[in-house]
């Protein structure tokens, strides 16, 4: 935490900015409510709106992901999953030594009641391809392989002789889900296994452990991602442990009943704003009113795109978080809200942080990350969002916002060489302070760029009090925001959304929409500040005895000897961004 996000407030000015936030996000929504009410029937002609589960109110499915996956959880998901958790807590009572191998053989069958013998199939083939290059202990060789199984996704006449084994499209893309994130550990296993190729025991134990990695239900479809060492590790440590230190049913209801809630969450808002709908038509998009649209990422359709996709992950990751933590094993935390998230790292560093440690390990450090000069550090971070552009589908609006992203970390790292320069630094400070900010900006132990408000903190203290530095780091931070609005505009709605936007904010509407929307932003920055500044004490980093295994903090999961490189954008909390396959 730095001087300026802690520095503290007049409570009045807080609680104005709290109010105007608040106050912009119900105008905005209800702004976008009435839109999608007066446009309903037109939307319902185009998108076939459903009937909805709410008196009065059709239903938005144009979010593909979502009705994906809710209806495959009615058919199957939910059923395979219980069995999951009534045989993994069976195995606990009687046959703990078992556990593991009874859960291997369960995902094995839950895969093939789903993806049939033939999808298994791929699957295993791409294991058993995988493991045979991993033996030859050559990480270039097994980045390569699995570049290559990953392609054979996109690869049309492979996908159409897929297609014939299925009777339904949907079945088709459930297999394309399941070896897009199977990929991601069949890489961790290579990389692991080339570092250090004994820790887990002989070639048929370590292709037992890859079987159960790549196999366990909870995350085989969709995450989310845990490298394989801390696989192993946790459900090793999880059998030597006493039964009675797993979490209750207390636990179950408790996490159950807030996914429930995150779950009635969604499905309200896709029955009372259809801004999946609306933002798939450029026409209405361009009648939208400038509130319902643009005055901020935290209001109208900007707002409700990211907030939906925000709420659909808590339900996605929730479900399969909390059955791990049934079976011991400690997973990623769940995305942090975005309402609160003022800069490019801080989403790359709190939405998907199983993935976002995935990239730092595997991609990154490897890469030599920021210990190896500015070329070094501008290349690592290139790849790190190349690869996640390839494994989201590679498209052109995935490559805008890939680009935009490396471009928002790379500036975030030129402030913090400029701030950190002698010729600025002394400008700023006295000679003795210079001295020490200079030497703490280039440690290496500040690995990732800081954000708007660590950079400033530094320069602006000896000329203004702490309120100043941070209400000129928040009004700086709502410029950053702007930028970040328009990249995740392109992830979630294509380049015709994002176009859009950057037309009637800042070339229609630079002196019309543009300013309030930055007033707005600022005031969102200084929640963010407060927040960040005091984050709750119910966080995923403490959790009490009954409500699951005590989870390890950040800090001691990342710093450890072979991983002491950082890439841009990390902090001791962790890392990502929306992600859709």
């Amino acid at each position: 935490m730095t001087s300026v996000q802690s520095a503290p407030l007049p409570r009045t000015e807080l609680l104005v900015y709290w109010l105007l936030s608040f106050g912009s996000h119900l105008y905005s929504f209800y702004e976008l409510h009435w839109f999608s009410k007066e446009h309903e029937a037109g939307l319902h002609r185009e998108f076939q709106l459903e009937r909805g589960l709410f008196k009065g109110f059709k239903k938005d499915v144009s979010d593909f992901e979502w009705t994906f996956w809710t209806e495959w959880a009615k058919k199957s998901l939910l059923w395979t999953l219980a069995g999951h958790a009534v045989i993994s807590r069976l195995c606990s009572i009687f046959y703990p030594q078992f556990q593991v191998a009874a859960l291997t053989v369960y995902g094995l069958a839950a895969a093939c009641s789903v993806l049939g013998l033939r999808g298994v199939a791929v699957l295993l083939l791409h294991v058993a391809l995988s493991f045979s290059v991993a033996q030859l202990k050559r990480p270039a060789l097994c980045w390569t392989c699995n570049l290559f199984l990953l392609c054979t996704l996109h690869v049309r006449p492979l996908q159409d002789i897929q297609r014939g084994w299925y009777e339904h499209e949907e079945e088709h893309y459930l297999l394309l889900f399941s070896v897009a994130v199977s990929t991601l550990r069949l890489i961790s296993f290579n990389l692991e296994y080339c570092r250090r190729p004994a820790i887990h025991g002989g070639a048929v134990l370590q292709l037992s452990w890859l079987l159960s990695y790549t196999f366990y239900h909870p995350f085989f479809y969709n995450g989310p991602v845990v490298t394989y060492n801390d696989y192993v590790e946790q459900m090793q440590k999880a059998a030597e442990q006493n039964d009675r230190n797993r979490p209750g049913a207390r636990y179950l209801l408790l996490r159950s009943a807030r996914i429930l809630m995150w779950w009635c969450i969604a499905e309200y808002m896709i029955h009372v704003m259809y801004m999946h709908a609306i933002q798939s038509n450029e026409t209405y998009l361009e009648i939208l009113p400038p509130w319902a649209l643009v005055l901020c990422w935290a209001g109208g359709l900007a707002l409700a795109l990211v907030q939906f996709f925000f709420v659909k992950y808590l339900v996605l990751f929730g479900l399969p978080s909390m059955l791990a933590t049934l079976d011991q094993l400690v997973p990623p935390g769940l995305p942090s809200c975005v309402s609160i998230m003022y800069s490019f790292t801080g989403m790359w560093r709190h939405f998907d942080k199983g993935l976002y440690r995935w990239l730092l390990r595997y991609i990154y450090v490897p890469l030599g990350g920021s210990h190896h000069g500015v070329m070094s550090k501008m290349l690592s971070t290139a790849l790190a969002f190349g690869f996640v552009c390839l494994w989201h589908g590679g498209h052109d609006y995935l490559q805008c916002w890939a680009l935009m992203n490396w471009l928002g970390v790379l500036v975030e790292t030129g402030l913090k060489a400029l701030f950190g320069s002698a010729l600025v630094c002394s400008f700023f400070l006295s000679p003795a302070r210079c001295a020490v900010t200079t030497h703490f900006l280039r440690s290496p132990e500040i690995s990732l760029p800081l954000s708007m408000t660590d950079l400033y903190g530094f320069t602006w203290e000896r000329h203004s009090s702490a309120a100043t530095r941070r209400r000129c780091a928040a009004l700086l931070s709502a410029f950053s925001t702007a930028m970040l609005i328009l990249s995740n505009l392109l992830f979630l709605g294509g380049i015709h959304v994002g176009r859009i936007f950057w037309k009637r904010v800042f070339l229609q509407g630079w002196s019309t929409v543009a300013l309030p929307m930055l007033a707005f932003l600022y005031c969102f920055a200084q929640v963010g500040l407060e927040w960040t500044s005091d984050p709750p004490q119910s966080r995923e980093a403490v959790r009490r005895p009954e409500e699951g295994p005590k989870i390890r903090k950040e800090s001691e999961i990342q710093h450890r000897p072979d991983t002491t490189h950082h890439p841009p954008g990390h902090q001791p909390e962790s890392f990502t961004n929306p992600r859709n396959i």
